[in-house]
């Protein structure tokens, strides 16, 4: 297959669990195909970047959009798009060097495919997809803000994230409907969103882990010590680690006065860096996520809002590291309860649970083990492969006709 991979944002250094999926995925399809990636992003020129990525990528094409990324220009860039129809979020990704090489690669009859990854790219797709496209879901997004919005205690807050919310659901729903192709990295997602197009159209490709990388070491018995990872500037994080420093921390610290709790994850949020105390560690960027997994006793991802799924609880599993999670945490892996994973919602719940595992050892170690063993059957490799036999299955698929299409607005 000859296939175009198109992101939004800069793929590398790769630290977020959608760019880990991205890259991973990308790379077993170059192992095998004829791939070229294109990748625009905002801000300066950046000729490391552009090198570095051809290392990974021979023949990626690199568009620098020139965008400011300082907070107040997005800032005023957000004022001056509230009365469009399509989400901030998705529209600010708009560029017309981008559509026009799009354009381009879509003329030029060099591809058999094209990936659109994450939705964010899509504002720039040709109206008229003359080659098979897919649509690569990392996240349902409009669930992602609906969740903001119900979590949300501030009125103006909960305000925007209720509209962003209705925007990003009718856009969504368009964008889905547009590509011959989509995949969710979920059973859940795929459910949601064959409500909005024929059900064939959505195959489901699960999320991988690098087990050469994430390998399982003998821990500290002894330890106390609590882990999350996860990147500190992004919303749902920021929410998870409030909650869990405010509603589930103290709790396990009643029961352990000693126990230890650390934050692993790049640009700390000031909301996080306030969360720091004798007991709470905030770490920021770290040379090495892997060697805070295996000095940990536990792993949480108490997460409330999000979509998806986590990266970051695979490596946990497959570093043989006992892992308790919300629901939402959890949502859309194949994981089982009870067995190689501990899911639970309720904040005293939650904090019995750790405190369960960090004293009974025996305990911790019949869910470090089948952890270890659920995260074996997820080497990127074998997802590589599924992912490229849902490719073909979107090529063979016609283009969406225009009774089924509904067309996106506000670009």
């Amino acid at each position: 297959m000859r296939i175009l991979w198109v992101k939004a944002n800069k793929l590398l250094p790769v630290h977020s669990g959608g760019d880990l999926r991205s890259y991973h995925l990308a790379r077993q399809l170059a192992s095998a195909h004829e791939l070229t990636f294109l990748s625009y992003y905002d801000g300066s020129p950046d000729p490391s970047y552009e090198r570095e990525l051809a290392v990974h990528f021979p023949g990626a094409v690199c568009i620098c959009t020139g965008k400011s990324e300082a907070r107040l220009a997005r800032f005023v860039e957000y004022i001056c798009h509230v009365g469009k129809a399509a989400p901030f979020a998705v529209s600010r990704f708009q560029c017309r060097e981008v559509q026009r090489q799009l354009d381009s690669c879509f003329s030029s009859g060099r591809f058999d495919v094209a990936i659109c990854d994450f939705l964010d790219a899509a504002i720039n797709f040709p109206s008229e997809l003359r080659i098979p496209s897919v649509l690569f879901q990392h996240n349902i997004e409009s669930e992602i803000w609906r969740r903001h919005a119900s979590a949300e205690s501030n009125p103006v807050k909960r305000m925007l994230y209720s509209l962003e919310f209705r925007k990003m659901l009718g856009y969504e729903r368009a964008i889905v409907q547009r590509f011959q192709h989509v995949i969710a990295v979920s059973d859940h997602d795929r459910d949601l969103m064959s409500a909005w197009t024929e059900p064939s159209r959505v195959s489901v490709v699960p999320t991988g882990v690098d087990l050469k990388q994430y390998t399982p070491q003998k821990s500290d018995d002894n330890s106390s010590l609590v882990v999350f990872v996860g990147a500190m500037d992004w919303e749902p994080n920021i929410d998870a680690m409030e909650y869990f420093c405010s509603e589930i921390w103290p709790k396990v610290l009643a029961g352990i006065p000693g126990a230890r709790f650390r934050v692993v994850g790049r640009n700390p949020d000031a909301r996080v860096h306030k969360l720091a105390s004798s007991s709470v560690e905030i770490t920021g960027r770290v040379p090495s996520v892997l060697d805070h997994l295996r000095e940990a006793a536990v792993v949480v991802v108490p997460l409330r809002i999000g979509g998806g799924t986590r990266l970051k609880i695979y490596e946990a599993m497959a570093a043989a590291k006992a892992v308790v999670s919300t629901s939402v945490g959890a949502e859309g892996l194949d994981v089982h309860n009870g067995r190689d994973i501990t899911l639970v919602d309720d904040p005293a719940q939650f904090a019995e649970s750790v405190v369960k595992l960090l004293l009974d050892t025996q305990r911790r170690h019949q869910y470090e083990v089948a952890a270890a063993e659920l995260a074996a059957q997820y080497d990127w490799p074998t997802v590589g492969q599924r992912f490229a036999q849902v490719l073909s299955k979107g090529m063979a698929n016609p283009a969406p006709s225009s009774e089924e299409c509904v067309a996106a607005t506000g670009s």
